[in-house]
């Protein structure tokens, strides 16, 4: 079985999915581990069985990193129609168990899932969702960007273009699925989509932003992020 390996931010950077199995530690509060770039489904069924432990307490807390291979996600109640003729050729397009409507996840964005009890929080889905976008929001701001929410919608926007986008789901209070921030990413594959339903709005990046860094590094950022909000601000 594949070691894990302790990053210098505290992630754990494996390979191979298995290897997450039997370094859960219940006495650590968050648990982070960089998945790499990973096809859609493997890391769905990954999320589910992480869900099913975390609410039967035998798991901490635990945030999945990664870059997933192209991918088009409808949510339960989506309109199929918000995915367009105009998308890449033979693209993955996969109905899931999350809220919201289509997004794309592909090369060149951080994707985050949390795997969270609530009952150690807020049991607040709103709560949980304006918590996400003030861990992008922080990093945005720390780099000279003014990002802000938009009342009414989800995720994290720089203006009238959206950069991170949210879909989760909740049950017994544990959460699933995340967010997807644009560092890198492809721009063809969301010109073949109406991103989030959302027709009036556009899309960023990091990288349109001026922004240059490295998923690794990134991902430590909003490490630090996720338990600045989550964690330090109970004490």
């Amino acid at each position: 079985m594949e070691t894990l390996i302790q990053t210098n931010l505290d992630i754990c950077k494996i390979r191979s999915i298995d290897s997450i199995w039997g370094k859960l530690d219940l006495e650590t509060r968050i648990q982070y581990f960089w998945l790499g770039c990973k096809p859609y489904h493997s890391v769905w069924t990954l999320q589910k069985q992480l869900h099913a432990k975390r609410v039967a307490g035998e798991i901490p807390d635990v945030v999945l990193m990664l870059e997933h291979d192209h991918v088009y996600t409808f949510g339960k109640n989506s309109n199929k129609n918000h995915l367009l003729d105009s998308k890449p050729k033979k693209t993955e397009v996969v109905q899931i168990d999350r809220g919201g409507e289509v997004t794309y996840h592909g090369p060149g964005q951080l994707v985050c899932y949390p795997i969270f009890d609530l009952h150690n929080y807020q049991m607040s889905i709103s709560w949980y969702m304006r918590s996400l976008e003030k861990v992008i929001m922080q990093y945005l701001i720390n780099n000279g960007i003014a990002a802000e929410q938009k009342p009414g919608l989800t995720g994290v926007w720089v203006s009238d273009e959206k950069i991170c986008a949210m879909g989760v789901r909740l049950s017994r209070w544990v959460t699933m699925h995340g967010f997807a921030l644009n560092v890198n990413p492809d721009i063809r594959y969301f010109d073949g989509m109406i991103p989030c339903g959302i027709f009036e709005y556009g899309i960023t990046s990091l990288n349109a932003l001026g922004i240059e860094v490295s998923m690794l590094k990134l991902a430590g950022e909003i490490m630090k992020n996720i338990n600045k909000i989550f964690i330090e601000s109970e004490i």
